[in-house]
């Protein structure tokens, strides 16, 4: 907010790459919840199917998943 406000070159820079950042997390969000939806209508057309291709890829993400909150835990 305040590098909005100052009239310093720098704060204008700040205040730009703060707008580019948020305008570009926005724009991943959204490219990741329409994945998320397109696969999901996948899975209810083809369940049966491929119901063991979404067992695998289900049990990588999974694996994987444990693996980061393993590396992300706090060291005792």
């Amino acid at each position: 907010m305040l590098s909005g406000i100052l009239n310093s070159q720098k704060a204008i820079e700040a205040n730009i790459a703060i707008m580019r950042t948020f305008v570009y997390l926005r724009k991943y969000s959204l490219s990741h919840n329409e994945l998320a939806e397109k696969i999901s209508a996948i899975e209810k057309r083809y369940n049966n199917k491929f119901k063991d291709i979404y067992q695998a890829l289900n049990y990588l993400i999974q694996k994987d998943l444990g693996e980061q909150m393993q590396k992300d835990r706090k060291q005792i």
